[in-house]
């Protein structure tokens, strides 16, 4: 870990998902001094168990949460402008069946309102008759389909949108820290005033002081009592599960009504694979150990297979299931569905500036927000950063791999057969991407934990094998990093 023991910060964050990294990249834009520290690994919780979409939040017109619908038009279309190279435009279509929730007029209605607050945002869509549904999704089940619309949204790899955040912010000048815990906060006369900082690889501690600390840690939000209890943000969770398109069929994305309890669900296109979800459930499991049970994959299978009936899938078709936890300003409704996903933003007795709520696609808009809060509790004048405008870094990272492959042709074999990953990806994320474990690479900085049955056990020990001579790795950390990255893929994607 770099950084003096005691040194002084405007800003120290706790907490590497989407929110904490933008806090990061924002507050380094305006010029402050700025410390991060994640316990794990950037995006390791929920911001990298998303449905990975950048969407305007159609479904949020149901409940009359127009700011919010707003608000993700907009930063949906600055994604699309900083981050092309994450962040790619995506077609979705609505089926219409007979009798369902969302019929003919409400869909129309809806997605003229959603046109409207676009201002030219966005691609107009366009309303379907029964063929023309079937011509653009020839699998969606013909009885009872009476038409459809087109509509068009964003999709993104999570993590690696973190991950870019993050390498943003030590580009500009932060100190950036994963697998570095916050185990302790330290406070004089009641004033947090920094924190005791342990490296989780090898167990060195550091004093480290921020005249500002923002609390990013999400839906397990530390209180940081002196015997290191946590006070639980309640969560929403849901579950995703990744199956063989070609079972599917699906051509684009589809948005889809549960026959089973009327709410919206995605069916996403990925590769190979087609990521259906996902599920909404209140949940008081911790987030470092909540998976997707039988009966969550048997309501998304059975979703599924209403709409794609030739698809007839089973439990043995899910190639992989995961859970994240979304953690919800507001936790009183009996149903999650219906509570907002707006963000909050408070500071506790003790100074500490505390997160919780928003979403993956509200993360810049809400990271400026929370930056005007720290330069108002160090008495600047805020001065916004050009986050909208500045373009996120990694566009060069496909030319970077295809060099590392041709200065050493041994690096561009598949590591997986059909999946498009080779060593250069893995040397890659280390030297740019501050990977530092076999979870790093395998689950985050590629995506074969969540493209393989094995979830990555096949081709761990080679990756082991790679990444060894830049980490320092000798035989006995390879065997601890093997058997940590196992136990790791078990608690992410374990059944229960």
């Amino acid at each position: 870990m770099t950084g003096a023991s005691g040194e002084t910060y405007d800003l120290l964050i706790i907490g590497g998902g989407i929110n904490g990294c933008g806090v990061a990249r924002d507050a380094a834009m305006r010029g402050l001094s700025v410390v991060l520290l994640e316990r794990d690994d950037f995006g390791s919780g929920t911001s990298g168990r998303s449905s990975r979409l950048i969407h305007g939040g159609i479904r949020y017109l149901e409940q009359g949460q127009l700011h919010l619908v707003h608000e993700s038009i907009r930063e949906r279309q600055t994604l699309l402008r900083i981050a092309p190279h994450l962040v790619k435009p995506l077609a979705f279509t609505w089926p219409i069946y007979r009798g369902a929730r969302v019929g003919k007029v409400k869909l129309s209605a809806g997605l003229l309102v959603y046109q409207l607050m676009a201002v030219g945002r966005s691609r107009w869509h366009s309303s379907l008759n029964a063929a023309e549904t079937l011509d653009r999704e020839p699998c969606l089940k013909p009885i009872g389909l009476t038409g459809g619309a087109v509509y068009y949204d964003a999709c993104t790899d999570d993590a690696r949108l973190t991950i870019a955040n993050a390498i943003a912010a030590r580009a500009l000048g932060a100190r950036i820290h994963n697998h570095t815990a916050a185990v302790r906060i330290v406070r004089e006369a009641g004033k947090a005033v920094g924190a005791i900082a342990r490296s989780t690889l090898t167990g060195a501690e550091t004093e480290l002081r921020g005249r500002v600390i923002v609390d990013a840690t999400g839906v397990w939000q530390n209180s940081f009592d002196d015997d290191l209890r946590g006070r639980r943000v309640r969560g929403s969770k849901g579950v995703h599960i990744a199956v063989p398109r070609d079972r599917v069929g699906n051509r684009d994305a589809l948005t889809l009504i549960s026959p089973v309890d009327g709410r919206v669900m995605f069916c996403l296109p990925a590769g190979r694979q087609a990521i259906i979800g996902t599920t909404d459930t209140w949940t008081d499991e911790s987030p470092e150990t909540v998976h997707a049970t039988r009966s969550d994959i048997d309501y998304l299978l059975e979703s599924a297979n209403f709409y794609f009936p030739t698809a007839r899938l089973t439990f043995a078709d899910v190639v992989t299931a995961w859970a994240g936890i979304r953690p919800l300003a507001s936790g009183r409704a009996a149903n999650p569905g219906a509570v907002s996903r707006e963000h909050s933003i408070v500071t506790d007795s003790s100074g500490i500036i505390d997160v919780t709520g928003g979403k993956l696609t509200t993360y810049r808009s809400m990271a400026a927000e929370i930056v005007d809060k720290v330069q108002e509790a160090l008495g600047q004048d805020r001065r916004a950063a050009p986050t909208d405008s500045a373009e996120l870094p990694g566009a060069d990272r496909a030319k970077e791999i295809t060099r590392i492959q041709h200065d050493n042709p041994a690096t561009s074999e598949e590591l997986v057969r059909d999946l498009p990953y080779t060593a250069a990806h893995l040397i890659y994320g280390v030297q740019h991407e501050m990977a530092q474990t076999l979870s790093d690479l395998l689950i985050r900085r590629t995506h074969i934990a969540f493209e393989t049955r094995d979830h990555g056990a096949g081709v761990v020990r080679a990756a082991a094998d790679i990444v060894a001579p830049l980490l320092g790795w000798d035989d006995e950390m390879k065997i601890r990093r093997v058997s940590e990255f196992s136990e790791d893929a078990a608690r992410m994607f374990a059944i229960v």
